[in-house]
Formats: C-alpha cells, sequence, structure tokens
C-alpha cells in the first residue's frame, strides 16, 4: 500500500482530497470536528517535509449550485485552528482565482478550495472537471475513506492525471484499509460480527460476506424482527420487512449448513409507542403482543451477546442493539459497547464501523477502548461486500 510515508513533499503542492463533510449547527458552527481531527496528521507530515497543500472536500447534500448553508468557509477557522496554521480560502474550485492562488503556494501554505459539490460534474464523476482539479497538485493524496466508495471526480477519476509515484493515500485511509484487512483477512479466531440496524435489504450482501469470514452473526436492532416472523414468532407492530421474510430464512439457512452459529435475541424491552414515555416490559422476542413493539435488547438476550463478545478475539460491530438514543432503550446497546471494550483490554482486536455504532462507542465514551473506529460508515460495508472501493482502486492500479 502507497502512503504518504513513501514521498518526501519538499517544495511540492500536495492535493488531498480530505473527507470534511462535518456536521453544522444553525449558526453555522462545526458541531463535531472528528473528521478534521483525523486529517490533522497526514497535513502536518506533509508540512514538516517541505511541501505545501491544497485542500479539497464536499460539504453536505447542495442540490442546486452554491449555497451558504454548504460553503466550506465555515470550517476554515477550525481546519487552522486544529492544524496551527492560518489556511487560507478559494470560493471556487476550479475559476482563474482559485488557481491563482494555488499557483503560488508557498513552503508550509495550505489553501482550502470551495465545495466540490458546487458543480455537478463532481458526482458525475466528469473526467474534464477532475482534470481541471488535479491541476492544484503536483502530488495527489486520498485521505477520504468517507467517500471512496463514490465513483466521483475528485476521488475515483482524478488519480488517472498523476503518474503513480506521484498519487498515494493519506494516514486516515491507510488505516482504514489496514483495520479492514486484519478484520477479514487475517481475524484471529472466533471472530464475530455484530449487525445490526432497521433493515434485513440494506445487510444482505455484507451477511452474505461476513458468513464466509465469520464464527459469530450476531443479529441485533430493528432488523432482527424480520429474522424473528420468519421463524414464525409473533413481533406485534416492532419493525418488520414483510418481502424479505424468504431472504432471512435463507440466511439462516444458510449459516447452519457452513457451521456458522447464527444469533438472534431471544427476549426483548418492549414499549406500545415509539417514545422514550412510552409504557415498557420485558417479553420473550417470539411473543411480543399487538399493539406492542419492541425497542431494545432484553436482559437474556444481553447476557448471550456479553458471552458471545468476551469470547471473541475478533470483532466487527455494524449497527446498535436498539434505539439507543432514547434513554429507555439503551442498555443493549451500552452493554454491547462496554463488552467490547473489555474484550479489546483483554486482547481482542476490535473494529467500530457504521454511523450509529461509532455514535454509540462516542456516547459511552470508549472510542480509545476499541480498535479502530471508522470514520465512513457507507464505505466500509461495501468495502466488506465489493473486496474494495473505487477510491482505493484509483491509487493502487
Amino acid at each position: 500500500m502507497k502512503t504518504i510515508d513513501s514521498i518526501n513533499f519538499s517544495n511540492k503542492r500536495a492535493l488531498i482530497r480530505v473527507d470534511f463533510n462535518v456536521p453544522l449547527n444553525d449558526k453555522f458552527e462545526v458541531s463535531d470536528e472528528t473528521r478534521i481531527k483525523a486529517a490533522i496528521p497526514t497535513l502536518k507530515k506533509i508540512l514538516k517535509d517541505g511541501g505545501s497543500i491544497v485542500l479539497m472536500s464536499h460539504l453536505g447534500r447542495p442540490k442546486d449550485g452554491p449555497t451558504n448553508k454548504c460553503s466550506l468557509k465555515h470550517i476554515l477557522k477550525n481546519v487552522s485552528n486544529l492544524l496551527g496554521v492560518q489556511v487560507a480560502f478559494a470560493d471556487d474550485c476550479i475559476s482563474e482565482n482559485a488557481f491563482a492562488k494555488s499557483s503560488v503556494l508557498k513552503v508550509g501554505e495550505v489553501l482550502l478550495l470551495e465545495n466540490l459539490r458546487f458543480y455537478k460534474e463532481e458526482e458525475k464523476g466528469d473526467e474534464a472537471f477532475a482534470k481541471k482539479l488535479s491541476k492544484h497538485g503536483d502530488i495527489y493524496v486520498n485521505d477520504a475513506f468517507g467517500t471512496a466508495h463514490r465513483s466521483h471526480a475528485s476521488t475515483a477519476v482524478i488519480a488517472k492525471f498523476f503518474n503513480p509515484e506521484n498519487k498515494c493515500f493519506g494516514y486516515v485511509m491507510a488505516g482504514e484499509i489496514a483495520s479492514i484487512d486484519k478484520v477479514l483477512n487475517k481475524a484471529e479466531k472466533p471472530f464475530t460480527a455484530i449487525i445490526g440496524g432497521a433493515k434485513v435489504s440494506d445487510k444482505i450482501l455484507i451477511i452474505e460476506q461476513l458468513m464466509n469470514k465469520a464464527d459469530n452473526i450476531l443479529i441485533s436492532g430493528g432488523m432482527a424482527f424480520t429474522f424473528i416472523k420468519a421463524m414464525g414468532g409473533h413481533i406485534g407492530k416492532s419493525l418488520c420487512e414483510d418481502d424479505r421474510l424468504e431472504t432471512a430464512k435463507k440466511l439462516m439457512q444458510k449459516a447452519k449448513e457452513i457451521g456458522v452459529n447464527f444469533y438472534l435475541p431471544t427476549d426483548a424491552i418492549i414499549a406500545d409507542n415509539f417514545s422514550n414515555d412510552a409504557n415498557t416490559k420485558e417479553c420473550k422476542i417470539t411473543e411480543i403482543p399487538d399493539g406492542w413493539m419492541g425497542l431494545d435488547a432484553g436482559p437474556e438476550t444481553m447476557k448471550m451477546n456479553s458471552e458471545v463478545i468476551k469470547k471473541s478475539k475478533t470483532i466487527l460491530w455494524n449497527g446498535p442493539m436498539g434505539v439507543f438514543e432514547m434513554s429507555k432503550f439503551e442498555n443493549g446497546t451500552k452493554q454491547a459497547a462496554l463488552d467490547i471494550a473489555e474484550a479489546t483490554k483483554n486482547g481482542a482486536y476490535s473494529l467500530i464501523g457504521g454511523g450509529d455504532s461509532v455514535a454509540a462507542i462516542n456516547k459511552y465514551h470508549l472510542a480509545d477502548n476499541v480498535s479502530y473506529v471508522s470514520t465512513g460508515g457507507g464505505a466500509l460495508l461495501e468495502y466488506i461486500e465489493q473486496g474494495s472501493l473505487p477510491g482505493v482502486k484509483a491509487i493502487e492500479n
């Protein structure tokens, strides 16, 4: 894997695709700097070498060209403060003014380009647009794992305008790829994959791929009820994809045939309403009364999950155990996070990926107690499903 460590950036302009798609509050202030912080070591290495930097990213989903709420000018202060360098700004990414600024960058200077998605050509993967962007740098660095699964101009197309020796991965990308490789191809056994979320349909491919790798697949969250109903259980008004019942049966049958332990919840915390103020009670997951819905793992399920997790040597967690955003229904997710942290402390390798799992690990302040927290939910899942990503292939080919 070719990383920035294999290149000396002295007197070179590094054009870096970063993922600065960060949340802003109603005052257009950054409310979570995690993604910016993740990129800082890559930027500091290049500056330490004596290079200069042109940063490009997207922010939000602008539909019809430039909008104030999606302008990267709002994050300029945060990037400057975290990097310790006053970052300059170009109010367009391919204007004459932008090229004028990038062409005269001195050693140690940093320029941030305006939102790439203000141009529809970015998401279309337009080659002419990618070629224009490439003029901003001598060396192309992709450090945006969160968008590496998109065949966009700045992630998958632009690399063709740089010679092999002048394109590489930044530390974020390198870390993500190494962590996935460790879990998928070098996993110490037993390997447990915890797969949750609302819909089975979103996770069919990932479950099928993981069956070839994992010893244990632990199904959690709303998607579990589709499996329970497929087995003939009564799930009340719990979340269910009726058009996926046959798929659920086939997945369970395949697991049985190839000897993978397929764990489903046995009990649940149920509620008469989707609210933190709802009436709640414990019940067997196959016997949820009409008018009630399962919103968290029950005590039996939590105990079972704990035993499986604590015996594991490799753990992949994607998706919570329940509606952890509500305090009444967070216990299953919180306990899983604590169990993964304990297993990690005892020598297991743990990879946390997917927005909700990452949010949970951060909510319980356990990010430093697991092996790796992925910055790209969709990208992580697609990497597991496909075996690579457009943004990765663009550098490696």
